[in-house]
C-alpha cells in the first residue's frame, strides 16, 4: 500500500534550552541517569511525556520493584544500591514500601510500593539533585550536528514544537527512540514467536484479607487452571500474578496478554497497535476480575479501583551497541571487566499464552550477572547513552535485564559517565576511562558484583 504524504512548510523551531545532559524518559533508568548527572554538577533536563516519573512502575501500574534482589548462593540479598538506596529510603519515610516478598515459584524477592508515593519520592529525588524536569513533553525527533553527533532533541507539547540542545544525551525512552532517530543500529524481535507480549495492569480493592487466606494468588491460579480444563473459560495468559499492595485490602493483578489479530505481540512503536492493546487490555481486565471476584474466597465484595494509564510494554527496539548482553550471560552469571552493576532477575519470557521462567544454571549459583558498560554505548553516535529495556541486549538477555533493578544501575552509570565524558570534551561517550567510572559508582554506594 502506498503511503500518502503532504509537505509541511519550513519553520523556525524555538530552542527551549541548552543543557549539559538531556535525558529522554523518566522511567527507572532515566530517573537515575538524571539524578546522577545532576549530582555531578551538570545542568540536566529530563523530558517526560506524562505528568509524573516512574515509567512502568507508575504509568504501567506495575507497583512492584523487580530485580532489586538476587538469590546469591541460596541467600536472598539486595544487590542494587547507590542512588537507588536513597529512593527506597524516601519511600520508607512515606510509609510506602512493603517488605520484600517471594515471587516466581518462591525463587526470588520483589518489593511492592505505593504508586502515588513513588511519584512524590521520584520528584523529590530529582529536584534535590538539581535536575530540571519537563513534563507533558514528547520527544519526536533529533537534529544532528554531524553524522555521529546529536545537536538537539525535538519535542512537542501543548506549548508547541521546540528544540532542546545538549552536549550529552541519554535515551531512556524504553523504545530506543532517540537512538533510532540518530541512526544507531537496533534490533526488533518479530511480533509472532518473538517479541515479548505486553500486559495491562489493574488493581483490586475491597479484599477480605482473612477470608482470602495467606496465599490467594495460588488459589487464583488453581481456579483458572481448573476452569480452563473444564472448558468453561479461556484466559489469554497462564501464570497469573495477583499480589497484595501496601494495604492488604488492595491487590495488583497482572494477568492480561495483548496481541494482534494474527496472534503476535502488540508493537509498542505502532500507534494503531497501542490503541488496540488499550482496548483489548481493559476488556481482558474486566473478564479476569469478574472471574476472580466470583470464584476466589475473600474477593466477593472487591472491585477494580484502578486500571493503569497505559499498557505495559516489555520489548520493542533493542540497540546494537558495543556488547549485547545475552541469555547465556544471564544464566551463566557472567562477569565483565567493565561492569557497571548487576542483574539477578531470571529470564522472564512472556510468550504466547503464558510466561516462561529460566533460572541461573548450576548447583547453588551466584545468582547474578554483571552488566558491562559497553551495553549502554550505541554504535555510530558519540554523545549518546542508551539505558533501560532498549539497551544493547539480545532478546533473551532483555527478557531478564529489562526489569527495574538493573535499569536503576544502568541509569546511574550513564549519568555518571556523562559527567566523565563532558570533563574531557574531545572524548566520545564510549571512550571514557571505565575504571574511573567504576570507582565513582562504588564510591557512591553502587554494587558492581565484587566479593559476595
Amino acid at each position: 500500500m502506498s503511503v500518502r504524504t503532504l509537505t509541511e512548510p519550513a519553520r523556525n523551531t524555538p530552542i527551549y534550552g541548552e543543557f549539559d545532559v538531556v535525558v529522554v524518559g523518566g522511567g527507572p533508568a532515566g530517573l537515575m541517569a538524571a539524578a546522577a548527572a545532576g549530582r555531578a554538577g551538570r545542568s540536566v533536563l529530563l523530558i517526560e511525556r506524562y505528568g509524573f516519573l516512574g515509567g512502568a512502575g507508575t504509568a504501567g501500574g506495575l507497583s512492584t520493584f523487580c530485580g532489586l534482589h538476587a538469590k546469591v548462593h541460596g541467600e536472598h540479598r539486595r544487590v542494587i544500591h547507590g542512588i537507588a538506596d536513597e529512593l527506597l529510603e524516601r519511600l520508607e519515610k512515606l510509609d510506602a514500601l512493603n517488605k520484600p516478598h517471594l515471587t516466581i515459584n518462591d525463587g526470588i524477592l520483589a518489593q511492592a510500593f505505593d504508586i502515588s508515593s513513588y511519584k512524590i519520592a521520584a520528584d523529590e529525588l530529582l529536584t534535590s539533585s538539581g535536575v530540571r524536569i519537563l513534563f507533558h513533553a514528547m520527544a519526536v525527533g533529533v537534529v544532528m550536528a554531524d553524522e555521529d553527533t546529536i545537536e538537539a532533541v525535538l519535542i512537542e507539547s501543548k506549548s508547541g514544537r521546540a528544540a532542546v540542545r545538549g552536549r550529552m544525551f541519554i535515551d531512556g525512552s524504553g523504545d530506543g527512540d532517540v537512538a533510532a532517530w540518530a541512526g544507531a543500529p537496533f534490533e526488533k524481535s518479530p511480533p509472532v514467536d518473538g517479541m515479548l507480549y505486553p500486559s495491562l495492569m489493574f488493581r483490586i480493592n475491597g479484599v477480605d484479607v482473612e477470608a482470602a487466606g495467606p496465599a490467594p494468588w495460588k488459589t487464583v491460579e488453581r481456579l483458572m487452571n481448573e476452569a480452563e480444563a473444564a472448558g468453561t473459560h479461556h484466559f489469554p495468559r497462564k501464570k497469573p500474578i495477583v499480589r497484595p499492595q501496601r494495604n492488604p485490602l488492595e491487590w495488583r493483578a497482572n494477568l492480561t496478554q495483548l496481541s494482534t489479530p494474527d496472534g503476535g505481540a502488540i508493537d509498542g512503536t505502532d500507534v494503531d497497535q497501542l490503541t488496540r492493546g488499550e482496548l483489548q487490555g481493559r476488556a481482558q481486565a474486566l473478564d479476569a476480575f469478574e472471574f476472580i471476584r466470583d470464584r476466589t474466597p475473600g474477593f466477593r465484595e472487591s472491585y477494580i479501583v484502578d486500571i493503569a494509564p497505559q499498557i505495559g510494554i516489555r520489548e520493542t527496539r533493542r540497540i546494537v551497541g558495543r556488547y549485547q548482553l545475552s541469555e547465556d550471560d544471564v544464566l551463566d552469571c557472567a562477569d565483565f571487566p567493565d561492569a557497571i552493576g548487576v542483574n539477578g532477575w531470571p529470564i522472564e519470557a512472556h510468550v504466547a499464552g503464558t510466561v516462561e521462567f529460566r533460572w541461573q544454571r548450576g548447583e547453588n549459583p551466584r545468582g547474578f550477572n554483571q552488566m558491562p558498560f559497553r551495553m549502554i554505548v550505541p554504535d555510530r553516535v558519540r554523545n549518546l547513552y542508551v539505558v533501560g529495556r532498549c539497551a544493547s541486549m539480545t532478546h533473551g538477555g532483555q527478557s531478564s535485564a529489562r526489569v527495574t533493578g538493573p535499569c536503576f544501575a544502568m541509569g546511574e552509570a550513564a549519568g555518571t559517565a556523562s559527567d566523565l565524558a563532558l570533563s574531557l570534551d574531545t572524548v566520545s561517550g564510549g571512550d571514557i576511562d571505565v575504571s574511573a567510572l567504576q570507582q565513582r559508582l562504588e564510591r557512591n554506594g553502587a554494587y558492581l558484583g565484587g566479593q559476595v
